[in-house]
């Protein structure tokens, strides 16, 4: 069985480390996983080619909304968060699916982070949409995003609509909202949030806990900053882990082995550092 991650840029992906350590433990000799190069414009046709011998693919930037008006069925949480990132052939039919969501619950709740009142949002992507799902798991009823670009945040806007949420939207950079919060979750580029590592170290922003949704290289100076305050820090190579072995169990009907995941997940991150731990 074939099954592949799709994105642009898609090369960096970590995903192939992490699915192929999954196949070797299940001891599903068959399985292959690849990295395809794969923007909207191609998205269609690709998944034309995508027969009976395909279980699967993942997604990410920019498919996780492209993909929506080609999916034949999708999972109730993709129509609420408006994004999918897994797609599953079965019986012929293309279904979405979104693992993100349970994938940001699991790597909050192994960091003791169960519930959650005052939250922040530090973008208003694909990714956002997500945690405003995963937060509204843990209890949150109203979240803080900090946006760019007020203008472009109708897809979040619109999530929260669909999860009978409240979002407040703020400025991302300088005027951006001080204070005390539970929980502080970057969805944005490695080095877009570097700015706001300042202003956990002079306290002007006091989160309990940070999850950061970038995951190479690491640390990032939001989470350095973060754990040096004392703060929870929750890293983006947990994301994808379990939103991976969710997308795992999916395609294969089979437990994803999560400790031979990690364990090979890391192991590609220290070769890209060159072996630093």
């Amino acid at each position: 069985m074939r099954a592949a991650v799709l994105g642009s840029p898609v090369g960096h992906s970590l995903s192939p480390a992490l699915h192929h350590a999954a196949y070797q433990a299940l001891g599903l000799a068959g399985w292959s996983y690849d990295a395809i190069e794969c923007d909207e414009a191609r998205l269609p046709g690709l998944l034309d080619q995508c027969g009976p011998d395909w279980a699967g693919l993942s997604l990410t930037m920019p498919l996780k909304r492209a993909v929506l008006p080609l999916l034949d069925a999708a999972d109730p949480l993709v129509t609420d968060v408006g994004c999918a990132n897994t797609v599953i052939f079965a019986a012929g039919a293309r279904q979405g699916h979104n693992t993100d969501v349970s994938g940001m619950v699991t790597a909050l709740a192994a960091a003791g982070v169960s519930a959650c009142g005052r939250a922040l949002i530090l973008g208003g992507g694909a990714t956002a949409c997500s945690a405003l799902a995963a937060l509204r798991r843990l209890g949150a009823g109203e979240v803080t995003a900090a946006v760019r670009d007020p203008a472009r945040a109708g897809n979040l806007l619109a999530t929260a609509a669909r999860l009978g949420m409240t979002v407040r939207l703020a400025e991302f950079g300088p005027g951006s909202p001080v204070g005390q919060w539970q929980l502080l979750i970057s969805t944005v580029p490695a080095g877009t949030a570097d700015g706001y590592a300042e202003r956990v170290l002079r306290g002007d922003l006091v989160p309990s806990a940070v999850l950061d949704v970038a995951y190479h290289p690491w640390p990032t100076l939001l989470a350095a900053a973060a754990e040096r305050t004392g703060a929870a820090v929750i890293g983006g190579f947990e994301l994808l882990l379990h939103q991976a072995a969710r997308q795992v169990e999916l395609m294969t009907a089979r437990r994803a082995p999560t400790a031979a995941m990690r364990q090979a997940g890391l192991a590609e991150l220290r070769r890209r550092s060159g072996g630093a731990r």
